[in-house]
């Protein structure tokens, strides 16, 4: 069973699966996270989205180089976990599957291509208490080292 993080599902609500990919992008003690300023200001881990038709590795890859300008390599899934949330941006009550990468940050290409987003280089521990949901910290805090 994939573990939950956050708050339970809403008895009664109806929520659409949203399935997407994020990385832990370490280099020395620091990651590689995006700031995202909409709909409010948050760290996050890069990720996002699984397209239809898209293979997890391949969102994976471009979510991350449109939220950070940069390429990665060797990604290597860690697990998952589910979150239940609002996107506001879709409108939509989501119940989020949320695979979690680890992978190598390789080169920035520039800058993010994504509105309102913004690479940020974070120690790793500080890292853990800001990014935006427990999901991502949980996991920054066991395997980012």
């Amino acid at each position: 069973m994939t573990p939950r993080f956050g708050e339970p599902p809403e008895p009664g609500r109806r929520y659409s699966l949203r399935p997407g990919a994020y990385a832990i992008l370490p280099r020395g003690a620091a990651l590689l996270l995006t700031h995202q300023d909409d709909p409010h200001p948050e760290y996050q881990l890069p990720g996002g989205g699984i397209d239809p038709g898209e293979s997890p590795l391949t969102a994976l890859h471009r979510e991350v180089f449109e939220e950070t300008g940069w390429l990665i390599a060797r990604p290597r899934r860690l697990g998952a976990f589910r979150r239940f949330t609002f996107m506001p941006e879709y409108d939509m009550w989501a119940e989020k599957l949320c695979i979690i990468y680890r992978a190598h940050p390789v080169r920035p290409i520039g800058p993010p291509t994504e509105l309102g987003h913004e690479a940020v280089w974070m120690a790793s521990t500080l890292a853990a208490e800001v990014l935006g949901n427990p999901g991502d910290r949980h996991f920054v805090t066991h395997y980012s080292g």
